[in-house]
């Protein structure tokens, strides 16, 4: 089993980190006091934009493993140090074989597909629960067109026409993403560069952390991050983190923002409206949302392939093991995460 160590997020512009003996000293001019986290409890570091690290520090992250991800106010992923590669290369080479193999690379996708349709029809589904009239209307239609979606993704012949499958499915479920949410939203599309409203903006900064816990579970196993089945090979795109998140948005990301706006954890005071339309959390918003992202890390999910339950922050690696031992030929298939 592997420890649920802590992810340090350091957001306040003019902070700045420096390695002291073996911990990690943090220190801004406005903040007074001393400091200092002892990094054998930390595994990652994501830094916000305007934040300062040493060059000691980053050396020693690099030697011990421990990944260094750097990220715009809003979550966009800007950089990464992640030090020595890991794994064994023959796993890689057989993460290559599979993605240049068709019919490989068709069923790998296929399951990933099936992992996000499902989960999302499951958020949907919970979601009428609670819903009333033309909400629990919208919301039941929704989750009915994500179940038809899964009998046509099964039976998708290549990856235009899955990508087609999904992308008619996540169309309906922005369309639902309104009746999710207690309260009043106006009608919603999804915007990611740059986010125009308050739920966007937290969309992207929801994903933004998704991904940088992706990333890091496939490079600790030993994947190659840029190398998808569903995105494929793009420059600067890590497809396979990509890919692997899909599974993961619904309950991990679009389930913790629609409960921040529900339970009134966030407010318009926690949004910055800049010219262009252009909307961005402020400090105290960041840091509200960074608390609730780290509790929500801790929260407990069944994962019915190992039998027992699962904290969120494991999930990726989890399952970045599952797809590693399916490309050595242990497993006939990688099944991804779902919760029914």
């Amino acid at each position: 089993m592997t420890e649920l160590l802590n992810t340090l997020y350091v957001q306040t512009p003019g902070t700045s980190l420096r390695l002291e003996g073996d911990t990690v000293r943090i220190y801004h001019p406005d903040q007074p006091g001393r400091k200092i986290l002892p990094l054998t409890r930390i595994d990652h570091l994501v830094l916000f934009r305007g934040v300062a690290i040493s060059d000691e520090l980053q050396l020693r992250c690099a030697a011990d493993r421990r990944t260094i991800s750097w990220l715009s106010g809003n979550g966009k992923f800007y950089a990464r140090l992640a030090g020595p590669t890991a794994g064994n290369p023959l796993l890689r080479l057989a993460q290559y074989r599979h993605h240049d193999d068709p019919a490989q690379r068709l069923a790998i996708a296929r399951y990933m597909i099936a992992g996000k349709l499902q989960n999302s029809r499951q958020v949907l589904l919970r979601a009428a629960r609670d819903a009333t009239g033309a909400k629990q209307t919208t919301l039941r239609t929704a989750a009915q067109q994500h179940a038809d979606s899964l009998t046509d993704a099964a039976h998708a012949s290549n990856l235009n026409i899955l990508m087609g499958v999904e992308g008619n499915a996540a169309r309906a479920y922005f369309n639902a993403l309104p009746s999710m949410c207690q309260t009043a939203l106006t009608p919603f599309e999804r915007t990611r560069r740059p986010p125009t409203d308050p739920v966007n903006c937290l969309l992207s900064f929801a994903y933004g952390m998704l991904r940088v816990s992706v990333h890091g579970a496939l490079e600790q196993v030993g994947l190659d991050p840029y190398i998808g089945y569903l995105h494929g090979v793009r420059p600067g795109k890590p497809g396979l983190a990509l890919d692997l998140m899909e599974e993961f948005r619904a309950l991990l990301a679009d389930r913790f923002v629609m409960t921040l706006f529900n339970r009134k954890e966030v407010n318009e005071s926690a949004f910055a409206h800049l010219p262009g339309d252009v909307v961005e959390l402020t400090s105290d918003g960041r840091r509200a949302v960074l608390s609730a992202w780290q509790t929500n890390r801790q929260r407990l999910w069944p994962h019915a392939q190992l039998g027992r339950d699962v904290p969120a922050a494991l999930l990726p690696l989890v399952q970045a093991r599952l797809l590693a031992r399916h490309l050595r030929g242990d497993l006939d298939a990688y099944l991804p995460w779902t919760v029914t």
